[in-house]
């Protein structure tokens, strides 16, 4: 099953003050560079759908998710700059999910299969590491510590053969949660 027709109603509103003031930038779908609509972001309100925010332009640097609510000063809320850059919508998917992780880059070593969240791949599988990965069905937030907890990565289907390669060298991803209809 793919993407729904409710992502057309996925909104978010990016404002330039704490508590929804100042100037605003709304946005419905990917938007690879947002510093010639605002100059800082210091709140923002995800009306309907979920969407990652990046800070950096086309959609590097450090992640957030971001679902529906209203984030007066989120900036703070979570340690980030007043720096978000871009920000990509994340469709709403109904069906099945499916992700091969690798113990190595370029699918090597030890390979386990997930159809489910996984909050703690050293529990689960003995496996120290995840180094690239196959996301054949769904959407997935990677993160760096288990449980949940760190830097995020979000994972649409796609080969990732080298999460070194994408900038994210140094950096372990140790736990894995789909995105599922709960969080719209």
């Amino acid at each position: 099953m793919t993407s729904t027709g409710m992502n057309m109603m996925s909104r978010i509103i990016f404002y330039e003050d704490r508590n929804f003031q100042g100037r605003s930038y709304e946005c419905m779908s990917d938007c690879p560079d947002m510093s010639s609509y605002l100059s800082r972001c210091h709140s923002c309100r995800v009306e309907r759908g979920c969407f990652m925010v990046y800070d950096r332009t086309n959609y590097m640097g450090n992640q957030y998710f971001m679902r529906r609510g209203e984030y007066a000063d989120y900036m703070s809320m979570m340690g980030m700059s007043d720096s978000i850059r871009s920000c990509r919508m994340i469709p709403m998917y109904r069906g099945s999910y499916r992700m091969r992780m690798y113990e190595r880059e370029n699918f090597g070593g030890q390979m386990y299969e997930l159809m489910d969240d996984c909050d703690n791949i050293m529990d689960r599988y003995r496996m120290s590491n995840c180094m690239s990965c196959n996301v054949m069905d769904g959407h997935w937030l990677m993160y760096e510590h288990p449980h949940y907890r760190g830097r995020m990565m979000y994972m649409r289907p796609g080969e990732y053969r080298s999460f070194m390669n994408m900038g994210w060298s140094g950096m372990r991803f140790m736990s894995m949660r789909r995105i599922t209809d709960s969080f719209y």
